[in-house]
């Protein structure tokens, strides 16, 4: 079960849009989960197709803090069994946006899957955010990797 609330827990306010007050509100499955699951709000099951995308309601609304951010990611035990990920994941909720959060699913796996109202498609993490002043420079300091991108240490395994 959750850890009970405490003087450090931030604290969300939250809506529910009048056709979802059924459904649970975002929780932790766990009392370390960082992501709380977020449910669809589904009028009517839908069967998504292998390749196909759909941008899912959850039927609530938050305003988060000035200095936070709500990310959207994938719920691993969906993306293992069926292929199904979040399209942009991870997807960003800004502090100042007040409409509904909506996910885009994609099926990756190669089986039709059925979502149904009240299921858990995605999770969500509240973190803070830094804001970045850039620097411009002449010079960046050097480094052991320097420009080394994409595969730059190889496939092999560890001390090979």
């Amino acid at each position: 079960m959750a850890l009970p609330p405490s003087n450090s827990d931030l604290v969300v306010r939250i809506q529910r849009e009048p056709d979802a007050l059924d459904l649970p509100l975002p929780s932790y499955a766990t009392a370390e989960a960082a992501g709380m699951d977020l449910c669809a709000a589904l009028a009517e099951d839908a069967i998504l197709k292998p390749g196909a995308r759909l941008l899912v309601d959850t039927g609530i609304r938050i305003a988060l803090p000035s200095g936070y951010e709500a990310q959207v990611r994938p719920r691993s035990g969906l993306a293992v069994r069926y292929g199904l990920t979040v399209l942009n994941s991870p997807g960003t909720v800004d502090s100042d946006y007040r409409g509904v959060i909506k996910v885009p699913l994609i099926n990756l796996g190669q089986e039709d899957v059925v979502l149904r109202r009240g299921d858990r498609i995605a999770q969500m993490v509240v973190a803070p955010v830094t804001r970045v002043r850039w620097a411009v420079t002449q010079e960046l300091p050097p480094t052991d990797r320097q420009e080394g991108g994409f595969g730059h240490t190889g496939m092999g395994r560890t001390g090979e």
